[in-house]
């Protein structure tokens, strides 16, 4: 008996392959419209099934909202936590230091001793009329002494006057040191001329030449042109005035001390007192 092996053709085998290939890519027809009710139908379902879940989380969260403002005592009359908290104004009475008085003293140097002798009855009288302070003079330590008082109403009162008292030690006159209580912007500067530039001898003399000038016209030039008060303590140098114009001021005198000339020091407080004209207008 004889067996015949019978290969396949060709053409059956790529037939068989070309089967596989089209049963594995997805079908391109475009679906008939009861496919399409089935499909939505589907969606639907899938999409009713997933929002269960979350309908169920929120339902669970609302009733365990529930419980705790049940289990929590919640008093109608008590405020808002969300308001913020509105306090009433500090008293007067409530500001000043019921246990003590402050003090303080400001020591006077000797060569200042004999305008204070002149000056003493415009130095005590703002300080105790207007700061409502109690002010003596203390003639074995050579200081002004000033104390608060149970009719003294602001808190500031004691600094002002200090400030005031130690303006006038520093070498100004009692109608310009008396501005710093009346008003609140004036501060005093001090500083020497070693701590611009290191001098000695006749270069420092020449130095404090060049900010007095002839007759003490480059001071008064300063003093107008940035509307301060500017005192020549030998090397130191005192600035009473607000803090833009103590700038003005002793930008100028930095400059004179460097070496600058003073026409060129007055050509830039022309142009400072010409910006600050405009910024007033």
């Amino acid at each position: 008996m004889v067996v015949l092996h019978t290969q396949p053709s060709t053409s059956e085998v790529k037939h068989k392959k070309n089967r596989r290939k089209l049963s594995k890519k997805p079908a391109r027809t475009a679906p008939a419209e009861g496919a399409e009710d089935l499909d939505m139908g589907e969606d639907e379902g899938s999409r009713s099934a997933a929002e269960q879940p979350a309908a169920m989380l929120q339902q669970q969260t609302e009733e365990n909202a529930q419980d705790d403002e049940i289990m929590i005592d919640t008093d109608p009359s008590a405020p808002s936590q969300s308001a913020a908290p509105a306090f009433p104004p500090l008293p007067a009475s409530a500001q000043r230091t019921a246990l003590k008085s402050e003090m303080r003293r400001i020591p006077i140097p000797p060569h200042r001793m004999t305008p204070l002798k002149k000056e003493w009855v415009n130095i005590f009288s703002p300080l105790t009329e207007m700061l409502q302070l109690q002010v003596r003079m203390n003639v074995q330590r050579k200081c002004v002494e000033i104390r608060t008082s149970k009719h003294t109403k602001d808190i500031g009162a004691i600094q002002k006057g200090a400030d005031f008292v130690k303006a006038f030690a520093l070498g100004f006159d009692v109608n310009d040191a008396i501005a710093l209580l009346r008003l609140d912007d004036l501060y005093l500067d001090s500083f020497e001329i070693k701590d611009v530039k290191t001098l000695h001898g006749d270069h420092l003399s020449r130095a404090i030449g060049r900010i007095a000038g002839q007759d003490g016209k480059t001071k008064f030039t300063i003093e107008n042109a940035s509307r301060t008060r500017i005192v020549l303590a030998d090397t130191k140098i005192h600035i009473l005035g607000s803090f833009q114009n103590i700038k003005i001021a002793r930008d100028a005198i930095v400059s004179l001390i460097l070496g600058s000339p003073p026409g060129k020091v007055y050509a830039g407080l022309r142009t400072v007192s010409a910006r600050m004209r405009q910024r007033a207008l």
